[in-house]
């Protein structure tokens, strides 16, 4: 092996090892309780900044059809439940309560998300129940698994948002 390929090989091992500690280090990140929405990524994913962090958070609880992943179509009521959550959310306020996990796969945070004010509005549970949101149940965070059912149970009765455009 000559001196080139050695330093080739050093360096490849020094950027996966580096890769590896940033992605431990995304899903070790310390939960907060309150924050600033920067911006909505998606129906079901915001971004939340808390003092000086900035952190990914998927909504616990519930799926908005696809927007963003490039391997997937965009899906039927994806860009309504995209721009209702932006709409909702954006430069708002947020408590943040979390389940049994903190992150997923991803790194993001896992919560249950409220708008802070006089009347906290439960976003997680205000998407299902206008029908930009399905109940997602994904154990072991399934704190409110029985009331996002029922919310689903009753947008799809009375033909709400996904329930009425999508077959």
């Amino acid at each position: 092996m000559s001196r080139r390929d050695l330093i080739l090989a050093v360096t490849a091992l020094v950027v996966v090892a580096l890769a590896g500690v940033w992605r431990i280090s995304r899903g070790t990140a310390r939960p907060f309780a309150r924050g600033t929405v920067v911006r909505a990524v998606d129906g079901d994913t915001i971004i939340v900044r808390s003092g000086g962090a900035i952190e990914d958070v998927r909504l616990l609880g519930i799926d908005t059809p696809e927007t963003v992943d490039p391997r997937r179509p965009v899906g039927c009521y994806g860009p309504e439940a995209s721009a209702f959550t932006k709409h909702l959310v954006t430069g708002r306020t947020v408590t943040l309560q979390y389940d049994r996990e903190l992150h997923d796969r991803y790194g993001r945070f896992l919560a249950y998300v409220w708008l802070a004010g006089p009347r906290p509005v439960f976003v997680n549970a205000e998407l299902v129940r206008r029908g930009y949101a399905r109940s997602y149940p994904f154990p072991p965070n399934t704190a409110h698994a029985g009331l996002f059912a029922a919310l689903e149970r009753s947008a799809a009765v009375a033909g709400r948002g996904l329930w009425h455009a999508c077959e």
